[in-house]
C-alpha cells in the first residue's frame, strides 16, 4: 500500500504524455458506463425507489394490475373496487392498522381561487378516503392532511393541495392554506399542502395536483358519480400492517369474501348472475408490497428498460474491449520500460499492479465523465418517451445508489480491461526486450488483440442486427394504416365542464367552440370527441334488440365514443355503408350509431344487414336505445 501514491503519480505522469491515448480511452468508456448508468438511473426510479413515506415496508396492496380508471364487471385477478367492495373488504382486514382507498384514475377539475382569480385552472384530481395520508405516513408541508372526519357526508368539503402546485400555480403563497376554492362550481377549503417529493401512491407523469376526500365525489360530479355505483369498479386498495403481525392467509380469506359479495351484493342484474357465478372460482384477490406504491411504470416499462439495460451491458463491453486493445498497443510500445523496471528489481506483481492502476485510474474518469452523459441520455430518454407530459416525477440527478453504481461499475470496468493487459506485461523477459525482441509476449498480446478484435465485432453485429429489426419495426408502427388520415390532424384537450352545466347549455358550448375552430386560419375542419384517438376509452356490454342477451365476457363488448358531426369525415374515414351523422341527428331526436365492420361481424350473422338494426348497453331493457345508420371500415382508435 505503501507505494499506492507513487503508482498513481506515474500513472498521471503516463497520461499527461499521452494525452490523445487518454482522451480516447476516458470518452470511449464514459459512453458505455454513461449509457449503462442513465438506464440504471432510470430503473432505480421506476423499479426500485420505495415511496417517500414512514416506514414503506409495512404498506400491502389489496389486488394487483395497473387497470385503468372503471371496471364493469368482474376482473378474474382484482386490481380495483367499487367502495361498497371496498367497505366489505375494509373491514375483515384485522391484520392492517389502517387502509386507505384512492381512484384509480385521474380527473380533471376545473378549479379558481375564489377571490383571486378570475379564470379557473384544470387540476388532476384524485379522490381518496380521509385515511389515505394517514396510511401512506404523509404529514403535511403545510397546514394539515386529512382526517377521517374530513371523510363523511356531511363534512365540510375540503382540499389538500401538491406542493409543486403550490410553488408553480400559487408561487408558494402561504396564504394558500385555509382559503377557498371553487371546483367544478363548488367551494372547497384548502386546508393542507403536501411535502415536496410526495407525488402520490403511484409514480406516473403528470401527477395528481390535488387531493379531495372520496365523499366529495358525489358532490363535484353528480349524475356522472361513481361512489355508490357498486358495479364500477374504480378505486385501488392499499394498507399498513400492524408491527408484528403477518398477511399469511389475508388474501385467500379476501378471495372467499369477493366470491360472497359478487354472488350476494353485486348489484348486477338478474339475468347476468348466472355468468357471474359461472366466472366465481376465477375471480381472486392478492395482497402483494405497495412500499414502491402502485407499479404501473414497472409493470409498463420494466421489461423495456431491463433490455435497454443488457444492450448497454453489450455497449460497455465492446468499450472495455476496445480500450484493452489500446492498453495491449501501448504495452506493446513500452514494453522495453517494463524490461528495465523488471531488470532493476520491479516484480511482476509490481507490474500489474502498476497496470490495474492506471486502467483503475481510466475507468475512474470515464465513469465521472460517464455520469454526465447518463444525466443527459436519461433526460433524452424521458423526454422522448413522456414527450407529451406536462411534469414527470423522476429525477435524473444520480441518487446515492446511483452514483454507487456508477462508482463499482468503473471500478469493475476497470480491472476487466486492465486485467488482460497487466497479466502480458508480466510476461516480458527482460533481456530480449532490451535488445528489441520480446517475440514470445509480441505473440501474446497480438493473439490477445485478435481474440478482443474477434469479440468487438461479434457484439457489434448482435447490436446492429437487434438495431436493425428495430427500426424496421419502427417504421412499420410508423407507417402502419390507421383507418384514417393522421397527417394535419391536431388533437386538442379540452377540461371537463363543471357538472352544473345542462345539457343545453353544453350543447351550446361545443357548438360555439367548433364553430369558433373552424374560424382559425388554415383549419379547414373540426370535430369533437369524449376520447382522444389511441387513448383508453370506455367499453360496454352490447344489447341488439331481437338477439338473445349477451353472455358477461369480452366477445359481447364493443368500446364506444361519442364525436360531433363532422368528426369522422374530418378524420378521413369513408362511410361503407349507410349514411353520415347530419345536423338531424340531435338531441331532439332518436339515438343513431354508426359502428365498424368488427362489430357488424361480432354481433350479427353473415349477411345480415345492420342498417336500421337498434343495439343498447349493458342491459337487455336498453337494447333499443340507438339506430345503426352507418358502417365504417375498421380504424385503431384504442391504445
Amino acid at each position: 500500500m505503501q507505494n499506492l501514491p507513487g503508482n498513481f503519480r506515474y500513472a498521471l505522469r503516463q497520461f499527461w504524455l499521452s494525452p490523445v491515448f487518454t482522451v480516447a480511452a476516458v470518452l470511449t468508456l464514459a459512453l458505455g458506463i454513461g449509457g449503462t448508468t442513465a438506464i440504471f438511473t432510470l430503473i432505480h426510479a421506476v423499479m426500485l425507489r420505495s415511496l417517500p413515506v414512514s416506514d414503506p415496508g409495512r404498506l400491502y396492496r389489496v389486488g394487483e394490475g395497473d387497470e385503468c380508471c372503471v371496471e364493469g364487471g368482474p376482473q378474474d385477478r382484482w386490481g380495483m373496487f367499487s367502495f361498497p367492495l371496498y367497505q366489505r373488504l375494509k373491514a375483515e382486514t384485522p391484520e392492517f392498522e389502517e387502509v386507505t382507498a384512492f381512484q384509480a384514475g385521474r380527473w380533471r377539475l376545473s378549479v379558481r381561487r375564489q377571490g383571486v382569480e378570475s379564470a379557473a385552472r384544470p387540476l388532476r384530481a384524485e379522490y381518496v378516503t380521509g385515511s389515505y395520508f394517514s396510511t401512506l405516513g404523509v404529514r403535511a408541508f403545510g397546514g394539515r392532511v386529512f382526517t377521517t372526519d374530513d371523510d363523511k357526508p356531511a363534512a365540510p368539503p375540503v382540499a389538500v393541495l401538491s406542493h409543486r402546485v403550490w410553488q408553480t400555480a400559487y408561487a408558494s403563497d402561504t396564504s394558500v392554506v385555509g382559503s377557498t376554492f371553487v371546483a367544478e362550481g363548488h367551494p372547497l377549503t384548502v386546508i393542507g399542502v403536501a411535502p415536496a417529493g410526495f407525488f402520490g401512491e403511484t409514480l406516473e407523469s403528470d401527477p395528481p395536483d390535488i387531493w379531495v376526500p372520496l365523499q366529495q365525489e358525489p358532490l363535484i360530479n353528480a349524475e356522472r358519480s361513481l361512489l355508490h355505483q357498486p358495479v364500477s369498479a374504480w378505486l385501488r386498495m392499499i394498507g399498513r400492517l400492524r408491527p408484528g403481525a403477518s398477511i399469511d392467509g389475508m388474501a385467500l380469506r379476501l378471495t372467499g369474501l369477493l366470491r360472497q359479495w359478487l354472488q350476494n351484493d353485486s348489484g348486477y342484474p338478474a339475468n347476468f348472475m348466472p355468468d357471474v357465478i359461472r366466472m366465481l372460482p376465477k375471480q381472486v384477490v392478492e395482497v402483494i408490497p405497495a412500499g414502491a406504491g402502485v407499479a404501473v411504470m414497472k409493470e409498463e416499462y420494466g421489461r423495456s428498460l431491463q433490455i435497454l439495460l443488457t444492450v448497454c451491458g453489450l455497449v460497455l463491453l465492446i468499450a472495455c474491449a476496445n480500450v484493452a486493445n489500446l492498453l495491449l498497443a501501448r504495452g506493446v510500445a513500452r514494453r522495453a520500460q517494463t524490461a528495465v523496471r523488471l531488470a532493476v528489481g520491479a516484480t511482476p506483481w509490481q507490474i500489474v499492479r502498476q497496470a490495474l492502476t492506471e486502467s483503475v485510474l481510466l475507468a475512474v474518469g470515464g465513469g465521472i465523465v460517464g455520469l454526465l452523459v447518463a444525466m443527459a441520455a436519461a433526460r433524452l430518454l424521458l423526454s422522448l418517451a413522456f414527450h407529451s407530459s406536462h411534469f414527470l416525477p423522476i429525477s435524473t440527478t444520480p441518487s446515492l445508489m446511483v452514483l454507487a453504481f456508477a462508482f463499482g461499475l468503473a471500478l469493475v470496468t476497470g480491472i476487466i480491461f486492465g486485467a488482460v493487459p497487466a497479466w502480458i506485461a508480466t510476461r516480458t523477459d527482460p533481456a530480449e526486450a532490451l535488445r528489441g525482441a520480446g517475440r514470445g509476449t509480441t505473440d501474446h498480446s497480438s493473439f490477445v488483440r485478435k481474440a478482443l478484435l474477434v469479440v468487438q465485432a461479434t457484439l457489434s453485429v448482435v447490436l446492429v442486427a437487434g438495431a436493425t429489426m428495430l427500426a424496421r419495426s419502427l417504421n412499420k408502427l410508423e407507417h402502419q394504416d390507421f383507418g384514417y388520415q393522421v397527417e394535419g390532424r391536431v388533437v386538442v384537450d379540452m377540461n371537463n365542464p363543471p357538472a352544473s352545466y345542462t345539457q343545453p347549455k353544453l350543447a351550446a358550448l361545443y357548438r360555439q367552440f367548433e364553430e369558433e375552430l373552424n374560424g382559425l386560419p388554415g383549419v379547414q375542419g373540426s370535430g369533437l370527441a369524449l376520447y382522444n384517438p389511441l387513448t383508453d376509452n370506455w367499453g360496454e356490454l352490447v344489447m341488439v334488440a331481437g338477439h338473445p342477451a349477451a353472455k358477461l365476457n369480452e366477445e359481447a363488448g364493443a368500446s364506444w365514443d361519442r364525436v360531433s358531426v363532422n368528426y369522422l369525415q374530418n378524420f378521413g374515414m369513408p362511410i361503407l355503408r349507410g349514411r353520415m351523422f347530419t345536423l338531424a341527428d340531435n338531441e331532439t331526436t332518436a339515438p343513431v350509431a354508426i359502428v365498424n365492420e368488427a362489430f357488424v361481424k361480432r354481433f350479427f350473422k353473415s349477411g345480415e344487414n345492420p342498417l336500421d338494426q337498434h343495439f343498447g348497453l349493458d342491459l337487455p331493457e336498453y337494447a333499443g336505445t340507438f339506430r345503426i345508420v352507418g358502417v365504417v371500415r375498421d380504424a385503431k382508435f384504442a391504445g
